[in-house]
């Protein structure tokens, strides 16, 4: 048996017993540090361009998109706002009755981040599911700090709505699906949806989804060593994305944990990884759901870490993905 792999935290040397084929990939994987509070679009911009180094040289990340028609467009944004960037991800093979629709949004801390850098996961959507996938290219934080993302998202939702018959999809079967803080902002738009007229959503997913501002669980607190994703970059993260505002100020669109009321939201799927300091606020909001009379599906993958899924040859990443496509499909009523 592998051993667990050994990260250097604050309390000494603290071993996580990552699953073994993630495991010796741990050393290797940047471990975010302390930022300085007045860091702002300088530093913005040159973590953007690291992150899209770092992603470049990951082997697999290149989207198939065999069988796949892929367009770029823009749609109109927000009254007041630019326009907003999309890929659409349609299936050659189109049968004539109208398929299901998906909203995607990547990840990115909410300052990083782009549908070109992030565009697997929509393609493997569209390709294994058949649904016709957009992927929306929302505005970025700290030049522009939530609700411009939930937003931007939204003004998406609506023109792939309000354009279904063209696209053949069926109207009543669009849902919204995100990773990490992808994930936080599908999960305010489902939120905004709701109390702004829609329109409908059918299905949440969120992947390991980064929720709440207050960064007080176990996780968060505990994790501040983990590669990728920890306390640090969390702190950095919504301090770009909230842009100032604080306390009972915060939208529940930008934190949708802080929301009083969380009836009538759709469905969802949540997971998340054991060893992320967003673990504990994916199963709080979870919770928060059932509470409401929500029907949730929660998943703790184990072994694992945030992003842990780029590891694709590793099994645990297998069955990740494995089960979001199964989930999707079942939820759209497309089967297993």
């Amino acid at each position: 048996m592998a051993l667990p792999a050994l990260v250097r935290g604050r309390l000494g040397v603290v071993a996580y017993d990552f699953d073994p084929e993630l495991a010796p990939f741990v050393a290797n994987l940047p471990v975010p540090q302390p930022a300085s509070p007045t860091s702002g679009v300088a530093e913005a911009v040159a973590a953007r361009e690291l992150t899209a180094a770092f992603f470049a040289s990951m082997p697999g990340m290149a989207p198939d998109i065999a069988a796949l028609e892929v367009v770029d467009l823009t749609v109109p944004g927000p009254i007041g706002a630019p326009d907003v960037p999309l890929r659409l991800y349609r299936p050659e093979l189109r049968s004539v009755a109208p398929v299901p629709g998906i909203v995607s949004i990547h990840g990115g801390g909410f300052s990083g981040g782009s549908i070109y850098l992030f565009d697997t996961g929509a393609a493997q959507l569209a390709r294994q599911v058949g649904a016709v996938v957009i992927d929306v290219e929302y505005r970025l934080a700290p030049e522009h700090p939530a609700p411009a993302a939930v937003e931007d998202c939204h003004a998406a939702l609506s023109w792939f709505h309000d354009n279904a018959a063209e696209l053949g999809i069926d109207p009543g079967r669009i849902m919204i699906a995100g990773g990490s803080a992808g994930g936080g902002i599908a999960a305010g738009l489902a939120l905004y949806a709701r109390d702004y007229g829609g329109p409908a959503v059918c299905f949440q997913f969120l992947g390991y989804p980064e929720l709440d501002d207050r960064l007080v669980t176990q996780s968060m607190r505990q994790f501040d060593d983990t590669p990728l994703w920890n306390l640090h970059a969390a702190e950095q993260s919504w301090r770009w994305y909230l842009g100032g505002v604080s306390g009972d100020d915060i939208s529940p669109y930008a934190a949708p944990p802080r929301a009083t009321n969380h009836v009538g939201l759709p469905s969802a799927y949540i997971s998340v990884m054991e060893f992320d300091p967003l673990r504990d606020e994916g199963i709080n909001y979870a919770l928060q759901l059932l509470a409401a009379g929500v029907s949730v599906e929660l998943h703790l993958f184990p072994g694992t870490f945030h992003g842990s899924a780029l590891v694709r040859g590793a099994a645990v990443s297998k069955r990740e993905q494995r089960e979001r496509v199964t989930v999707v499909r079942r939820a759209l009523g497309l089967g297993q």
